[in-house]
């Protein structure tokens, strides 16, 4: 994996050799949430509740997961910040699924995807030109504002719009960490001598 060039004395962050499979296990979470929502005609409110529900756990567990794998201590700075998105979009994840109504779903899916987002983008600026993540952190925190932003104006259009919009994020989201993370598989150490072998 080829670290990028620090353009101040500030050194780059150096990401475990296998950060690739949180990033692939993240991309492959969203792509499946985002599969869900696209072929399921007529979700309920518990049907809704639950796939949206554990999305979101299982994309914050993830999240949690990613924090020490890129450098950052969890305790720490961006790690902070990083691990405290993953907890919210957790603790959303398991209310959604608890309490399945489109208010809930609606403003407290909205939450948890605007804290981890906010979480994302201040991580991807505070650490541009120094991890390997920034910018997919950029782009994930965008995406995931803007899909908390867009939730809680389609709560009075039921389970299938919210899991539309949902999904819709999920969908951006998921293409992104799968390039990310073909492309850490790709580049980390270790491949070359394999092949050779």
């Amino acid at each position: 994996m080829t670290l990028p060039a620090a353009p101040d004395a500030t050194p780059a962050i150096r990401a475990a050799a296998d950060l690739w499979k949180p990033v692939l296990v993240r991309a492959a979470v969203a792509l499946v949430f985002g599969a869900v929502t696209v072929f399921w005609a007529a979700p309920s409110e518990a049907g809704m509740g639950w796939a949206g529900g554990l999305y979101l756990l299982a994309t914050g567990v993830v999240m949690l997961w990613t924090v020490p794998k890129t450098g950052f201590r969890p305790r720490e700075g961006a790690g902070k910040i990083l691990s405290a998105g993953g907890a919210a979009l957790a603790g959303a994840g398991a209310a959604v699924a608890l309490i399945p109504a489109p208010l809930v779903f609606g403003t407290i899916a909205a939450l948890g995807l605007g804290v981890a987002g906010a979480a994302e983008l201040f991580a991807g600026i505070s650490a541009r030109g120094r991890s390997v993540l920034a910018r997919d952190w950029i782009a994930s925190g965008v995406i995931g504002l803007g899909t908390a932003i867009a939730l809680p104006f389609f709560i009075g259009l039921g389970p299938h719009a919210l899991l539309g919009v949902a999904g819709g994020g999920a969908i951006i989201s998921g293409v992104l960490w799968m390039l990310s993370g073909l492309t850490l598989r790709h580049d980390a150490p270790g491949d070359s001598a394999e092949a050779v072998n």
